[in-house]
């Protein structure tokens, strides 16, 4: 298969078959965020809002670049987010004025934030 076909017909995170180093199998406890994205994902689907296959699909269409670079879990919530916003559940801006709500209630915690802001 040339390079351009094995580009088109390879989705982004299809890798097997690809030259690779040794997979690095670590079992970690999931931190609390992944643990409340994996729920949610759950209760996304139970309520027909958002089903696996979509999400698939969603984190899919990141394409290579974006999938290489974030997180299992972080593909997730982009996923969520960007499905949320083609059905007009959410706005960006909905999405942004919550999530310095919570950035706020948690530095009033005392919590350390990291800001999303390029």
């Amino acid at each position: 298969m040339t390079d351009t076909a094995d580009l088109v017909s390879r989705l982004p995170n299809d890798i097997g078959g690809l030259p690779a180093g040794p997979i690095e199998k670590v079992d970690h406890e999931l931190l609390p965020w992944e643990k409340r994205c994996h729920a949610l994902a759950d209760v996304l689907d139970f309520h027909k809002i958002i089903n696996t296959e979509e999400k698939r699909r969603g984190v899919e269409s990141l394409g290579s670049d974006v999938v290489g670079k974030l997180t299992y879990y972080e593909r997730w919530i982009v996923t969520f987010a960007n499905i949320s916003f083609q059905k007009q559940i959410l706005t960006p801006e909905m999405l942004a004025t919550k999530m310095d709500e919570v950035a706020a209630r948690l530095r009033s915690q005392g919590c350390r934030v990291e800001s999303l802001s390029p």
